[in-house]
């Protein structure tokens, strides 16, 4: 029987050395070479989505690989993909290391420069390990597509743009289906979710963020069952503790919630942590929420090509949700979507905050009435990206509306001046 391997390796020299070190192997079929953390973790979720059988018996992961470091993207393929044997590629032999790459979940370690037999050792052990777990699964096997809990990940182009509203929406959207949700408020200084929910609670996503090993009920602890029976998990009450979550802990969180969850919704606020990009870069769907106004919509701009320069994300893999819209508006929803690059939402939100203000003012977000156009907007929106199931996933009626407002000036070729009215100097 062969062996499917394939090499995460980003500098092209070495994909190459080991490739070709690879081909020499007796039974081996090497894939090639994936460049970046990214890449290797999509190509995984693709090949499982069809079957586990379609994975790779073992992944090779090169210790200069990025953006995401080698040990972490080791404990994430391991956890996301267990039947899959993880080998880690490094010029550190120590002990230190090789006690830190089995604890993230490696099956074994091939030092630099790379030799024949011990490359041909550890790719057969950890071969023979793949397909030990695939066949103690048996006819099960298929449910080991990754833990299998969606993640959207919610961002604001600016305060105050409706971020933590339309968080909380698509979590009770999502829960009223039936499905088991999770609500994480990684907007670690300003966290909102408390107070739209009414809920006081000690502990927060900070109590994780030192703990090595997430067991379900260590995150049982940390997290506070709404009665709606969605799973809160909070921002810290003291806004400076939130930079004791460091980009490891949160990729450790977002893993433990998503092999517990159906459903995991994490609302990042406005300003990129560390901890905010790790959830973008996870999460299934990344969801912009933005108005329809200039200052926003340049924002908005402005974090798409930042998520792009720090290979957080691609344009094209983001979403835009228009949040007051209103068919006057100016700017409408196809001129934002050309501006941004990204995909768009396949509903707005209507400019109704009177709707809104009661159940804000009271916190109690979960208590807005089913005939609130916003929230018929926003709950259409959890079925378009398949956070609901049975009857309430029905799709978005129509596309985003067309209004008659005219369109501002739109200059190409550079960021500044990109919306809005003409105007002198730098057109910021």
């Amino acid at each position: 029987m062969s062996t499917r391997i394939l090499p995460a390796v980003a500098d092209p020299d070495a994909a190459r050395s080991v490739v070709t070190l690879l081909s020499q192997l007796p039974d081996a079929e090497p894939a090639a070479p994936v460049a970046d953390s990214t890449q290797l973790v999509d190509t995984l979720a693709r090949l499982a989505a069809e079957s586990v059988d379609e994975l790779p018996e073992v992944v090779l992961v090169h210790e200069r690989i990025g953006p995401v470091p080698a040990l972490e993207l080791v404990r994430e393929v391991a956890l996301r993909f267990p039947a899959v044997g993880v080998v880690l590629i490094t010029a550190d032999a120590s002990p230190v290391l090789f006690s830190a790459a089995m604890d993230s979940g490696a099956r074994g370690l091939v030092t630099l420069p790379l030799g024949y037999e011990e490359l041909a050792s550890r790719v057969q052990a950890a071969a023979q390990w793949s397909a030990g777990v695939r066949r103690h699964l048996g006819t099960g096997a298929d449910v080991l597509t990754g833990p299998g809990g969606t993640v959207v990940t919610v961002s604001g182009a600016k305060g105050g743009v409706g971020t933590t509203v339309t968080a909380v929406q698509l979590a009770l959207a999502s829960r009223a289906s039936g499905r088991t949700v999770a609500l994480v408020d990684m907007d670690l200084q300003g966290g909102d979710i408390a107070s739209y929910l009414d809920v006081q609670f000690r502990r927060s996503v900070v109590d994780l963020a030192a703990v090595d090993d997430i067991s379900p009920r260590v995150l049982q602890d940390a997290v506070y069952t709404h009665e709606t029976g969605i799973a809160l998990l909070l921002a810290p009450g003291e806004g400076e503790r939130g930079e004791d979550v460091a980009d490891r802990s949160a990729r450790q969180i977002i893993g433990a919630l998503r092999s517990r969850y159906d459903v995991v919704v994490v609302d990042c606020g406005t300003y990129l942590t560390g901890a905010g990009a790790v959830a973008v870069e996870m999460a299934d769907a990344a969801l912009l929420v933005t108005t329809p106004d200039v200052v926003a919509v340049r924002a908005a701009k402005r974090i798409v090509r930042m998520w792009d320069r720090l290979q957080i994300r691609k344009a094209e893999e983001s979403t835009v949700l228009v949040n007051r819209y209103t068919r006057s508006s100016e700017i409408q929803p196809a001129l934002i979507q050309k501006i941004t690059g990204t995909r768009l939402a396949g509903v707005v939100v209507p400019a109704n905050f009177k709707e809104l203000q009661g159940v804000v003012d009271a916190g109690r977000m979960h208590e807005l009435d089913a005939r609130s156009t916003v929230k018929q907007a926003l709950w259409s929106l959890a079925g378009e990206l398949g956070l609901v199931q049975g009857p309430e996933a029905r799709p978005p009626r129509g596309g985003a509306p067309r209004g008659p407002g005219k369109q501002l000036a739109l200059t190409r070729g550079d960021d500044r001046g990109s919306v809005g009215l003409r105007r002198r100097g730098k057109g910021r």
